[in-house]
């Protein structure tokens, strides 16, 4: 772990999204030097399924050892920022530190992404990042090492982080060109403006609701991230900025080798994130290749086709068996066992599989057809995953194989 020095000790730190998850990590680890902390979240009442308030969230701040301001803040309202801007310099004296955690996201394709998601994503992720920086920036430029740090990834203009979500890519670059134009504007003036990433998933409640507790295992915890923040937030701000960190190499450049200690299961594999080179399975397999149509002879065709590719190379290279329990027009449980001889697949349910995947059977077909991507339909709720998140993410090479065997 980054041992707190107390370098932030009375410094105020001004967090968006703040009343969990990533936000509140490191919301607690500044309070441990004694720093002031402004809690600006939506939730100020429970949430039926995510824990956390900005009020639940203060009091955790003061009995870390800081001081907490909690406001009431939708980040898409300029009056709501402004204000909590300026009860924040009328509690603490100013602004050190703006933290633009808060973030909106839908993993939707271009014609399943609404206007309303569209502008919630943008609204949120791109115009509040920008609108809570420029109201800070008063304030910021008159402190003594003044961080604007965006909880957002490098711009890689690959196109497979584009193809699957473009609104959602659209938004969160967004915050990203932030941190490029504002590092250059205000370099002179002594501002530091950088990025933070996550290498893999991080455990928050949202990650919990999205896939349940068997995620888990493939995650890391957040304090990685706000060991990583603590990291980046006590540099010196002339000498630190335009810069799109990633967590685990902001604290191996500071000498904490030892990660397994973040680990949610220590030596257990971890699911990566978006936006990283070589990050993603698809980007070996998919890229540049052209979608094609699902199966008319439906699910009995494609198990079919799997049991012609199957070999013992492949039983190697992933050795995970996989249960599939599909809903909607093509109803039924099937097997793909990969873990002995050349495998097996049928109609049937077995015995402790690695990975057991629910879905609709046109998704399934999609999928495996190239249409739909395993990951988003995750992501947004159309694919239930149990089990071994790392397996699920490995039979992305048998679907991109078998749309290679029909090119």
């Amino acid at each position: 772990m980054a041992a707190n020095t107390g370098k932030l000790a009375g410094k105020t730190i001004f967090i968006t999204g703040a009343s969990r998850g990533i936000g509140k990590a490191i919301a607690l680890k500044v309070a441990k030097d004694g720093a002031n902390v402004v809690i600006a979240a939506k939730t100020a009442d429970p949430h039926p399924k995510l824990p956390g308030t900005i009020y639940t969230a203060s009091e955790e701040v003061q009995k870390a050892g800081g001081n907490a301001l909690p406001c009431i803040v939708d980040i898409r309202n300029e009056d709501q920022v402004k204000e909590a801007v300026q009860q924040a310099v009328s509690k603490f004296g100013g602004i050190d530190i703006l933290i633009n955690n808060a973030s909106a996201i839908s993993l939707t394709s271009t014609l399943a992404t609404s206007m309303k998601k569209y502008d919630l994503m943008n609204g949120i992720n791109a115009r509040g990042t920008y609108l809570c920086s420029q109201a800070c920036l008063p304030y910021l430029l008159k402190s003594k090492n003044p961080h604007i740090l965006n909880l957002s990834p490098p711009l890689n203009m690959s196109s497979i982080w584009f193809k699957n979500h473009v609104a959602y890519t659209m938004a969160k670059y967004g915050m990203s060109m932030c941190v490029l134009g504002m590092a250059e504007e205000f370099k002179e003036q002594g501002v530091a403006v950088n990025a933070l990433w996550p290498r893999t998933a991080i455990w928050t409640a949202a990650m919990e609701m999205l896939g349940g507790q068997d995620g888990k295992s493939q995650c890391r915890k957040v304090d990685i991230m706000s060991d990583a923040a603590y990291v980046i937030l006590t540099k010196d701000s002339r000498q630190f900025t335009g810069n799109f960190c990633i967590d685990d190499e902001i604290l191996k450049s500071v000498g904490i080798t030892d990660l397994d200690q973040y680990a949610c299961v220590p030596g257990s594999e971890l699911l990566p994130d978006f936006f990283l080179d070589g990050s993603s399975p698809e980007v070996k397999i998919t890229q540049g290749k052209e979608a094609l149509p699902a199966s008319a002879s439906g699910i009995s065709s494609t198990f079919k086709q799997m049991d012609a590719m199957l070999s013992e190379d492949l039983v190697q290279d992933i050795k995970a068996s996989y249960q599939f329990d599909l809903s909607g027009s093509e109803q039924g449980t099937w097997y793909l066992d990969l873990k002995s001889g050349k495998g097996s697949v049928g109609q049937t349910a077995i015995e402790k599989p690695d990975c057991i995947m629910s879905c609709d059977s046109q998704l399934f077909l999609d999928m495996f057809a190239g249409k739909a991507s395993p990951t988003t339909s995750f992501m947004t709720g159309k694919l239930k995953i149990k089990g071994d998140m790392k397996a699920a993410m490995k039979l992305e090479r048998l679907m991109g194989k078998m749309k290679k065997s029909k090119l």
